[in-house]
């Protein structure tokens, strides 16, 4: 955990464990929200089949990256998942979004 910690400039444990705490939430909320979401789009399995689970991850992800600045916010941690996020944007292709 000390390498986590200091890979991440975490200052305390207890920080560490809002984090942590911040991961879960963001996880389980953006997984419950992706079913309304998908059948206010009219995203169904019996039309999509074998191709409902990737379409619903993907449409996971966006919700994900919102929920996960909004939830650090919440929980007074908003510098450190707006640093993750852009950090992960960049890695995925959309670096362009962010200046240096």
């Amino acid at each position: 955990m000390g390498n986590l910690k200091q890979r991440w400039g975490i200052q305390s444990n207890l920080q560490f464990a809002i984090i942590f705490v911040v991961f879960a939430i963001t996880g389980s909320a953006s997984a419950w929200l992706s079913k309304p979401f998908c059948f206010w789009l009219g995203i169904i399995k019996e039309d999509l089949e074998f191709w409902f689970t990737p379409v619903r991850l993907l449409l996971i992800f966006p919700i994900y990256q919102v929920l996960l600045v909004l939830i650090g916010f919440l929980f007074g941690q908003y510098k450190f998942f707006w640093a993750f996020e852009k950090k992960m944007l960049k890695r995925i292709g959309f670096g362009f979004m962010f200046k240096d």
